[in-house]
């Protein structure tokens, strides 16, 4: 038996508050740019702000020609969010919205934060790991640029160093890792 859980299809996802204030952006976009009127772009905000799943935010912007690809620099998002393990997990994965300042703290816990497919409120984003008797495991694809300065305590704090592609987004990540780990691995 596995302990991993089945990927969800996409539609079924819950979306969190960066999603939905990242299509509100979209929809903002698009009805500065003509391809909304007022009343259509009233419409969608609402709907976008009660969706509950990534299945609801799709249909609001796949007309528009705004969407942004996995990776692509997202000017203006959210800037700052957080994810916290305390004796339990989390995990941030699949199409997400990755703020300019992103906190993970684990305590007797772990957290996975999986970069392949997200979307960066920045083209620089910090995230800061503070790991105490758990463990933090960052994923970036092989195209993300990645410097590491965090320090390790009786724990590891991986140093990897991995140069961006032209346009692509470049993530710092800082903390401390006490008792604990905080490990990067590249991946496609």
């Amino acid at each position: 038996m596995s302990d991993q859980l089945p990927e969800q299809p996409r539609a079924t996802v819950r979306a969190a508050d960066a999603d939905r204030n990242l299509v509100a952006k979209l929809l903002s976009d698009a009805l500065a740019d003509g391809q909304l009127g007022l009343s259509e772009y009233d419409e969608r905000t609402a709907a976008a702000y009660k969706a509950r799943t990534y299945g609801e935010l799709d249909v609001l912007t796949t007309d528009l020609a705004l969407t942004p690809l996995p990776g692509m620099h997202v000017p203006k998002g959210p800037a700052h969010d957080r994810a916290i393990a305390i004796m339990g997990g989390f995990s941030r994965k699949g199409e997400w919205t990755v703020a300019q300042k992103f906190d993970a703290f684990a305590f007797w816990g772990g957290g996975e934060i999986d970069l392949r497919r997200a979307h960066f409120a920045a083209a620089e984003v910090t995230i800061n790991c503070v790991a105490i008797m758990g463990g933090i495991e960052i994923i970036v694809p092989p195209h993300i640029g990645v410097e590491v300065r965090g320090t390790g305590i009786m724990g590891g704090f991986e140093h990897i160093a991995q140069t961006a592609a032209p346009g692509a987004p470049r993530v710092v990540v800082t903390g401390l890792a006490f008792w604990a780990g905080v490990g990067i691995k590249i991946e496609d």
